[in-house]
């Protein structure tokens, strides 16, 4: 019985998760411009920077920065990735009302992402979610390698389920599961959020699907049809994945919208705006729109 939802909670990460792989450095004004477009499309949900080691993520060196030159929208919810303690104390300093941290279904990729298993990467999260809640901040949840990993190949949904569990124990609000490599396909993606369902209500469950195999749009439909009703997107596909060279990685949000708007299933977005926004970031790049849908309307 398909419970496909009226309406859907886009969340876009292009100016995090959609830039940070960029190699060549991409200044401040674009940055804050990028949002600011964003938000004239009807964007009501942006990730807008991560608060991490410029060591390891050089693209995101400017978030306190951008943090404290953007032109709020009281409309808009603006969130930031914090990884660690250092990380939250930054973004309070920011004023960001929500934060994300970030852990993985797999062990493999844990340790080579950040360096400890998926237990230690937990405790880390305690005292960031402990200064969030005394300051009245809200913390969202990343799963990555929800539906395949590059070392361990499938994840148990078990696995799946029981991180996000751990997540909402916590104190996360909302969990995130990430088709990190973008490997899944629709009956899977079905089988892991079923398992979630069985530790939170999909309420509270975003789909975070990459675009490696091009299966991004077949998976979130899939499990649209089980009530899922928060996406998480990137304006002209950006965001690539360092694990499969020459892949395009986040889905696009352009893509997203014309399926919804397909439906009939709103998400207050204006994808005419939205389009304008992706070949605008993708000029600036200089590379090519990974929007079909952006392709296929560019003038």
């Amino acid at each position: 019985m398909s419970k496909l939802p009226k309406q859907v909670k886009i969340v876009e990460v292009s100016p995090r998760d959609g830039l940070q792989n960029e190699k060549q450095n991409i200044d401040l004004e674009t940055k804050l411009s990028l949002i600011k477009r964003l938000e004239q499309s009807g964007v009501k949900n942006i990730e807008i920077t991560g608060f991490v080691s410029p060591k390891w993520v050089p693209q995101l060196a400017d978030s306190v920065q951008l943090c404290k030159s953007i032109d709020r929208n009281p409309t808009v919810n603006y969130s930031a990735l914090t990884p660690n303690l250092k990380g939250m104390e930054n973004a309070l300093d920011c004023g960001v009302k929500e934060v994300a941290v970030f852990t993985a279904a797999s062990e493999s990729f844990t340790k080579k992402n950040i360096n400890c298993t998926i237990k230690e990467s937990l405790q880390r999260f305690i005292p960031v979610l402990e200064l969030a809640q005394q300051n009245n901040i809200k913390v969202r949840g990343y799963v990555s390698c929800v539906l395949g990993c590059p070392y361990e190949g499938e994840i148990d949904a078990s696995i799946v389920a029981d991180v996000t569990k751990n997540l909402f124990d916590l104190g996360c609000y909302e969990v995130s599961l990430g088709d990190t490599i973008g490997t899944g396909t629709p009956l899977k993606a079905q089988t892991m959020l079923n398992a979630c369902m069985d530790v939170a209500p999909i309420e509270k469950l975003a789909l975070h699907f990459h675009n490696t195999y091009g299966q991004a749009l077949a998976n979130i439909y899939a499990c649209l049809e089980m009530g899922a009703g928060i996406i998480d997107s990137s304006v002209a596909g950006l965001g690539g994945c360092p694990y499969a060279k020459g892949a395009s990685g986040n889905v696009a949000t352009e893509d997203v919208i014309y399926m919804l708007d397909g439906m009939n299933i709103s998400s207050g977005i204006n994808l005419n705006k939205l389009i304008e926004t992706g070949n605008w970031i993708s000029q600036q790049l200089n590379k090519i729109n990974g929007s079909q849908v952006g392709k296929a309307k560019s003038p």
